[in-house]
């Protein structure tokens, strides 16, 4: 699948996208080129305004300090990191060779400006229509999945904040089964190498929520 296709998008001017991938140690080995750091700057407020205005339409029960707080935690670098892990964004920017051996492709930092450039990217080819519905299609069901508990984080970042502290991180298998119209996923997650919850889902995501929280019941005493 071509990024475009990830992206439900097709660019009149490539060009655009191209600057879009180009990290800025490219320009700092090469100063006549370009990077993507004022697309990053462009994004960032495309995305904001998008994911606000979708907190005030749908979701009117939240107060103004709730729709901050969702809105922080749906933009943030992780989430963004994530979903450049799901556009598989990593393999298509261009670094210097420099930034590929120290692991570039998967820096959380260099993915999540990448996202927010792209998104800039495709506002100036095609409009804030255009952009609003690519942002709307990644971040719809991560609006309101958060909206349902605007003051708590969610059961994986509460369970990767917990193993942190001992220099840890947990690893989750997830695996499906069922047809299309009805496909359930089951995930096992595991903290150096031992199995701490198992749950299911309705999706990858959901399965993966639900192990953390069984998890998340286990190493911790007292009610979640």
């Amino acid at each position: 699948m071509s990024l475009e296709d990830a992206l439900g998008y097709r660019f009149e001017q490539p060009a655009l996208l191209k600057l879009a991938l180009t990290h800025r140690s490219i320009s700092s080995e090469d100063p006549a080129r370009n990077d993507n750091e004022r697309l990053e700057f462009l994004g960032d407020a495309v995305l904001q305004l998008v994911v606000t205005d979708l907190l005030y339409d749908r979701f009117p029960q939240l107060a103004e300090g709730q729709m901050a707080k969702v809105r922080a935690a749906v933009v943030s670098r992780p989430t963004l990191a994530e979903i450049a892990v799901e556009l598989d964004l990593g393999s298509h920017l261009e670094l210097a060779s420099s930034e590929v051996a120290t692991g570039g492709r998967e820096k959380a930092s260099i993915l999540g400006d990448a996202v927010e450039a792209v998104i800039g990217a495709i506002y100036l080819d095609g409009g804030l229509d255009s952009a609003r519905k690519m942002v709307l299609s990644l971040w719809t069901d991560r609006v309101s999945e958060r909206a349902k508990q605007p003051g708590v984080k969610d059961y994986k970042t509460r369970l990767q904040e917990l193993t942190a502290r001992d220099g840890l991180r947990p690893t989750y298998v997830v695996e499906g089964e069922g047809p299309d119209h009805d496909r359930r996923f089951t995930a096992v997650v595991s903290v150096k190498g031992i199995e701490h919850g198992t749950g299911e889902g309705r999706s990858k995501k959901e399965a993966e929520q639900a192990a953390a929280a069984v998890a998340l019941g286990r190493l911790l005493p007292g009610p979640q």
